[in-house]
């Protein structure tokens, strides 16, 4: 990072604490959509999929009640660092146009049940992962739990705008932990490819909502990449990263992991992505990065649907007839 940029992110970054007061004290009974909030569900359907797609695609045996039980584990140990991050990030949430309705800053749930409620689901889910499934597996879901609340939400966020980079790596665990549910392996070169995928996504996903949320950011003193760097390094960054996501998303292909079935959809997938990721370099309004932002969502989903339905077509041996 440049001297420029260290200097602003030293200027933006100061005691974010300070910003502004936050309701420690929830009204008596809070709705259960307020907890169910704190889980942060859109987030939590995606990490679902990602993990569901590890635990399909390895090889091995596991009950499918056990592997319900696996998918519920990663679900829940997403939920618990959502309630988490929701905890620590109350007083910037309270300034952000789109995070101050949230239980906390609002109001409706107070930090200390917020904080309670995320650590007791942390607990259950790697406790229940851990008797269900394996230990290995558990393991894996207790660092993907600390990487985001510890790394990222405490260390990164608020210090660098490469923060959504390094952080990002907490939402790329899920295919590895169900990787390993499914065949007690942590190690296989497949279910870290899928994470590189979820890794390199990250950046590009996210910081196409920075762009367009730039002024929430600025308000709350967060030094996401388009406040520090700006809008025309942040979307020549988005569309490097979708480059480099191009060959890696192709990269189970490559190595056997998929079929040419895969390997057309991933390139076109993927050549869709660069297509948005340019049109927001060129652009100067935010249209095009709402867009990609919302293509960014389909596109992991899609990307993992396919090598799923890939491995089933293949499974029984259709494509080989063809």
């Amino acid at each position: 990072m440049s001297e420029q940029s260290e200097a602003a992110t030293d200027v933006l970054v100061g005691d974010a604490h300070s910003l502004s007061p936050v309701v420690e004290n929830a009204p008596e009974a809070s709705s259960v959509k307020d907890f169910i909030t704190l889980l942060k569900p859109g987030v939590m359907l995606l990490v679902v999929f990602t993990g569901f797609a590890g635990l399909m695609l390895a090889p091995g045996q596991l009950h499918p009640f056990l592997q319900a039980i696996a998918v519920l584990c990663i679900a829940i140990g997403s939920g618990a660092g959502g309630a988490i991050n929701m905890w620590f990030d109350r007083d910037i949430d309270a300034v952000m146009l789109r995070t101050v309705n949230r239980p906390i800053p609002a109001g409706r749930i107070s930090a200390d049940d917020g904080l309670v409620f995320g650590l007791l689901l942390a607990l259950a889910s790697v406790s229940l992962m851990g008797i269900a499934v394996n230990w290995l597996s558990a393991a894996i879901l207790a660092g993907a739990i600390a990487f985001y609340v510890i790394i990222y939400t405490v260390w990164l966020k608020r210090r660098t705008p490469q923060n959504i980079v390094i952080g990002g790596a907490a939402g790329a665990f899920p295919p590895v932990i169900g990787w390993a549910a499914m065949s007690g392996d942590a190690f296989a070169p497949e279910a870290w490819l899928m994470f590189l995928i979820v890794f390199l996504w990250t950046p590009p996903h996210f910081w196409a909502l920075a762009l367009y949320r730039n002024g929430d950011y600025r308000r709350a003193n967060v030094p996401m990449l388009p406040v520090v760097a700006g809008l025309e390094a942040t979307k020549k960054q988005m569309l490097v990263y979708t480059l480099i996501l191009l060959p890696v998303t192709l990269a189970p292909w490559f190595i056997g992991m998929s079929t040419w079935l895969y390997g057309i959809t991933a390139l076109l997938l993927s050549g869709e992505f660069i297509r948005h990721a340019w049109k927001v370099l060129k652009s100067d309004d935010d249209k095009p990065a709402r867009a990609m932002f919302g293509y960014s969502i389909l596109y992991l989903f899609a990307i993992f649907l396919a090598l799923i339905v890939d491995k089933f077509i293949d499974n029984l041996g259709v494509l080989t007839l063809l």
